[in-house]
């Protein structure tokens, strides 16, 4: 039997600043060498529960504990955070908040530097992790120039430089591209072959397991709900009872009224036993496949070769054109850096382009302010807080109009309209730091919406959210884009753009790879390798299920999870 590292016994936790404990009696031991998953809804206390492991609980974040949590024996409330991040290294979700050093190496040798380590050890050790994550050749860049997969594997490389025996990897998959979560999930997977236990706390519960894990902890209302094997986790309803998003293959296997059990080795597309179940999954594709009509649609906005370079040489957008017609919910995917965030910028006159033109329905936006052309295209940023500037939810719906002198009555009017809308009608005269993030970003949308773009751009709509916020989210876009909205959704989940876009654009190296339909994107094998995207398990699930037409089957299960969604809304 295997040591235990981190053990809670009867163990609570309130913070100084709430009424309620966020964690309740917890009993959780964690051995030596596993690699186990905490997943859990937002506001589940999964992330309280990492940061009592990690020593951030009680020296950080005060607050009342009671029971009892050990860290290889030793009482974590009687040790120090010094002493316990000797031993427990933390990857937080956003790298760019643990960068301390100017170059690669300069970051990764900090913590040695702080213990005084000679010199010439320092070298080897730096140059020994670098190598490790695949960062030697790069230890002279400066770790903020870095792709975000880079970026990563510096913060890897930052907390495994101490030999530290634990490592806790916080969202990990937050601000990936589908390919660079590939990569990291497997590097990590490699890090724990090192004899490290390795603790992860994720929202994406199919990308992590890409690479087996031993144990997956269930974390909801700041209890323990489930404690199991992956499979036996799977297999029950547990996941789906509290929230939390199934891998697409299972729900398949589920619309085609397959019982899920433990022996069937869920856990995994490559392990998962679709022979005992081929013959449902056929005979419900025979029964629900059908053609969908396409419908013509007017042309909106026109992008016609346009270039754009930040600094007159390298061009992040290499003539691109493409059309987006009117009532359309459209993906722009591909990798980190590709120029997807900045073909908005684009759009909305945040950036001017070198060449080219972007037009709505014939108007040249060229030559328009910012202020002139959210009339036409409207953007809302990733993070809401980026966007809020006032401390009434009133006020910052009606402020754009505001802004451009509307009649006091009028702005009245269309606030009122539009919060109703975004369901925030009850909120009129809250204050926003009464809200929670997705509230927030209702606001923004709202805020945006107010002012009757034809075109409203979202980036990252759905990021860090858990299934149950990310569905309400997206259901929700999904009712402005029924009512004629057009939508246009710069996205790394490749959920999201199969659920919910019929149609998507691929940009790689500055250029436009593809404009296809959102499931052949995810089912060709050559452009989501060239694109960092990730092929869907569905389409594994149809070739393992030796469907004549995997395509064919994956666009089944689109239009049937569609009219499911419907009807429950």
């Amino acid at each position: 039997m295997k040591n235990p590292v981190i053990q809670f016994k009867d163990f609570s936790f309130k913070y100084d600043a709430q009424k309620n404990p966020t964690l309740k009696n917890i009993n959780l031991t964690i051995y030596e060498g596993e690699k186990v998953l905490i997943v859990g809804p937002s506001g589940s206390g999964k992330s309280t529960l990492g940061n009592c492991i990690n020593g951030l609980i009680p020296f950080v974040y005060k607050g009342r504990m009671e029971g009892s949590l050990t860290v290889n024996g030793k009482e974590t409330k009687d040790s120090s955070l010094f002493e316990i991040n000797k031993t427990i290294g933390t990857v937080l979700q956003d790298p760019d908040g643990q960068f301390v050093g100017m170059t690669v190496g300069e970051d990764i040798a900090f913590s040695l530097e702080n213990d005084c380590v000679p010199q010439k050890e320092m070298i080897r050790r730096v140059n020994e992790i670098a190598k490790q994550v695949d960062m030697a050749h790069l230890l002279d860049s400066n770790p903020q120039e870095l792709s975000g997969g880079q970026k990563q594997r510096v913060s890897m490389a930052g907390v495994m430089v101490n030999d530290a025996e634990i490592l806790l990897f916080d969202e990990p998959l937050a601000n990936l591209d589908p390919k660079t979560g590939k990569v990291a999930i497997e590097l990590i997977d490699e890090i724990h072959n090192m004899n490290k236990t390795i603790v992860i706390i994720e929202h994406r519960l199919e990308d992590v397991l890409h690479r087996s894990v031993d144990r997956i902890i269930v974390v909801n209302d700041g209890q323990i709900i489930m404690d199991d094997t992956p499979d036996r986790v799977l297999a029950s309803s547990v996941l789906i009872d509290h929230g939390i998003r199934e891998p697409l293959y299972v729900t398949c296997a589920k619309y085609a009224g397959v019982e899920i059990t433990e022996d069937m080795k869920p856990a995994s597309i490559d392990t998962f036993d679709v022979e005992s179940c081929k013959d449902k999954l056929q005979a419900w594709f025979e029964e629900n496949d059908s053609v969908q009509e396409e419908t013509q649609q007017k042309e909106l906005l026109k992008i016609d070769h346009v270039s754009f370079s930040y600094d007159g040489e390298r061009k992040v957008l290499d003539d691109i054109s493409l059309t987006v017609h009117e009532g359309e919910m459209m993906a722009i995917v591909g990798k980190n850096g590709a120029g997807k965030s900045t073909l908005s910028r684009v759009i909305v006159g945040f950036e001017k382009q070198d060449e080219g033109t972007v037009t709505v329905q014939g108007t040249d936006l060229d030559g328009m302010s910012i202020a002139r052309r959210a009339e036409y295209v409207g953007i809302v940023l990733q993070n809401p807080n980026q966007m809020i500037s006032t401390t009434m939810i009133y006020d910052e719906i009606a402020m754009g109009l505001k802004i451009r002198k509307v009649p006091e009555k009028e702005i009245e009017e269309r606030v009122d309209k539009v919060m109703k809308i975004c369901g925030l009608e009850r909120f009129k005269k809250w204050p926003i730091s009464a809200l929670s993030f997705g509230q927030k970003k209702r606001v923004t949308i709202a805020s945006i919406l107010v002012l009757n773009p034809k075109i409203l751009i979202l980036d990252e709509p759905t990021a860090g959210q858990d299934y149950k916020h990310y569905s309400d989210i997206m259901e929700f876009l999904k009712k402005l884009n029924d009512n004629g909205q057009t939508i246009l959704l710069i996205t790394h989940d490749m959920h999201l753009m199969l659920e919910y876009t019929r149609r998507a654009v691929v940009l790689t190296e500055s250029k436009l790879l593809a404009d296809k339909k959102a499931y052949e994107v995810l089912c060709d094998a050559d452009l989501v390798n060239r694109s960092n995207l990730k092929e869907t398990s569905l389409f594994e699930l149809a070739v393992k299920a030796q469907m004549k037409d995997p395509l064919k089957f994956v666009e089944c299960f689109i239009q049937y999870d569609e009219r499911r969604r419907t009807h429950e809304a």
